[in-house]
C-alpha cells in the first residue's frame, strides 16, 4: 500500500497573491530537513502540500518526526492513496486504519471531496466509508463529538487519500519569509526560547555567543552548540560566530564601578553583536531578555542597552514569566540542557549590588572609562570563530 505525507500550510493561506512564494520556501525548508532519508516529490494544491517518497524504503516514521518541527505547517496526516473508487476507498480505509480502530471504541469518518466530477459527495463518502468500518470493527460505535479515531478521506485531482487523527505542526511562518537577525545566545533557557520564537515567524537566525576563557569553559560553548541544534531542528541551518570577551569583561572589571558590570557588558554586546549582524546581512537582533526578571533587565537598563545596538532589538519573551519561557524551553527539548552548571559569561564578575536604575548619560560615561574600546571590540569581531550549526543534512 503506497503512503505519503500530506500537510496543511497555515497562515500562507492569508498571503494573497504573494501565496506561492512563500509555499515555495516552504518546501525548499522541508527539502532541507529531509536531506539524507531519500528522494521525494512535492505536490502543492489547495492549502495542502503532498510529500511522496520516490521508493518503498524511506523511512516515514522520521520524515514525519523532522517535518513536524518545520514552521509553516499547521497539520501533518501519514496517508494511503487509492485510486478514486468507493469501492477502494472503503477497503483501504478499513485496512490502513485496522490497528487503531482495532483498539478503539468510537470512531468518525471526515470527507472533503476536492474533486467535484467523484460521483459520490462528501455526506456519501461518510456513509459508504463509515458502514464498511462497522460491519469489519463490531465493537466500534459512532462518535461525531469526540471520537477516538477520525477516518479521513480526502478526493483530490489524482488520487484518494485516507489517513487518522491529524497530527499538529509546528505552526508560524516558513524560515526565511520574515528576513534574517541575530540572536545573543547564551548557555541560559531564556535566549534559545527566544531564538525559536523568532524563527517561528519566519525569522532566519545568525547567533552570536561570547565566550570569556579561562572564566568559562569548552563545555560552556559545547553546551551553546547543543542548544543551537535544538533550534535548528526548527529554524534550519544556522551561522554560530563565538566571541571572545575576556579582555573586554577585564577592562571593564579594571575600569568601571561594580554596579555598572553588567549594564556596561551588556552596552559593548550590542556594539558587536550589531557589527556581525550587519555583516551577516541581519536587520535585527534578538535577546532572551524578560522585563524585571534580573537587575539588568529594568526598562531603565534596557534603555541604556538599546541605544548602543545600532539595530532594532526583538524581545518575544519580554512579557513571559520564568515558568512560561521554561515551558517552552521543554516543549523544543532544550531545557535540561540550559540547565547543565556551566558558567558563561553573563555570570563572570557579577556585581553584589548592580544598579537597577541607570540612565543612558550615567551609562555613557561609565562606559567612556574603557581605554580603546572600539579596538578591543574591532579584535573581538575579526577573530570571531564560526560554527555552522545544523540539525540534519
Amino acid at each position: 500500500m503506497k503512503e505519503i505525507i500530506l500537510l496543511k500550510d497555515g497562515e500562507l493561506a492569508l498571503k494573497g497573491l504573494n501565496r506561492s512564494t512563500f509555499e515555495d520556501i516552504l518546501i525548499r525548508n522541508i527539502k532541507e530537513r529531509l536531506k539524507g532519508l531519500g528522494e521525494f516529490r512535492f505536490v502543492k494544491s489547495q492549502s495542502t502540500v503532498t510529500v511522496e517518497p520516490e521508493n518503498d524504503e524511506i523511512d516515514l516514521d522520521e520524515a514525519v518526526r523532522r517535518i513536524k518541527k518545520v514552521f509553516g505547517i499547521v497539520g501533518i496526516s501519514r496517508a494511503a492513496v487509492c485510486e478514486k473508487d468507493i469501492n477502494e476507498i472503503t477497503r483501504v480505509s478499513a485496512d490502513y486504519l485496522a490497528d487503531e480502530l482495532t483498539f478503539a471504541k468510537t470512531f468518525k469518518v471526515k470527507a472533503k471531496r476536492s474533486d467535484k466530477k467523484f460521483p459520490f459527495d462528501s455526506p456519501a463518502i461518510c456513509d459508504e466509508v463509515g458502514g464498511a468500518i462497522l460491519s469489519r470493527f463490531r465493537h466500534l460505535k459512532v462518535d461525531v463529538r469526540d471520537p477516538d479515531v477520525t477516518v479521513t478521506v480526502e478526493v483530490r485531482d489524482r488520487f484518494a487519500y485516507v489517513h487518522g487523527t491529524q497530527l499538529r505542526g509546528a505552526g508560524g511562518m516558513p524560515s526565511g519569509t520574515g528576513g534574517r537577525a541575530c540572536v545573543l545566545i547564551s548557555g541560559g533557557i531564556d535566549s534559545p526560547v527566544a531564538a525559536y520564537m523568532m524563527a517561528k515567524r519566519g525569522v532566519k537566525l545568525t547567533a552570536v555567543h561570547f565566550a570569556s576563557p579561562p572564566y568559562t569553559s569548552e563545555l560552556a560553548e559545547e553546551k551553546v552548540h547543543e542548544l543551537l541544534g535544538k533550534v535548528s531542528e526548527y529554524s534550519g541551518r544556522v551561522n554560530l560566530f563565538t566571541v571572545r570577551f575576556t579582555e573586554i569583561q577585564e577592562a571593564i572589571r579594571d575600569f568601571c564601578p561594580e554596579e555598572m558590570f553588567t549594564v556596561t557588558m551588556r552596552r559593548i554586546m550590542m556594539k558587536t553583536a550589531t557589527r556581525i549582524a550587519e555583516w551577516q546581512g541581519c536587520d535585527a537582533l534578538i535577546t532572551g531578555e524578560s522585563l524585571g526578571q534580573v537587575a539588568s533587565q529594568t526598562i531603565n537598563a534596557l534603555k541604556c542597552t538599546d541605544e548602543c545596538a545600532g539595530l532594532p532589538v526583538f524581545r518575544p519573551v519580554i512579557g513571559m514569566d520564568k515558568n512560561e519561557i521554561v515551558s517552552v524551553s521543554r516543549e523544543i527539548d532544550a531545557f535540561d540542557i540550559s540547565i547543565r552548571p556551566y558558567e558563561d559569561c553573563c555570570t563572570v564578575f557579577t556585581p553584589r549590588h548592580p544598579r537597577t536604575r541607570p540612565t543612558p548619560e550615567y551609562a555613557r560615561e561609565i562606559e567612556a572609562l574603557i581605554p580603546e574600546e572600539d579596538r578591543l571590540i574591532d579584535e573581538a569581531v575579526k577573530t570571531a570563530k564560526l560554527k555552522i550549526i545544523e540539525a540534519f543534512g
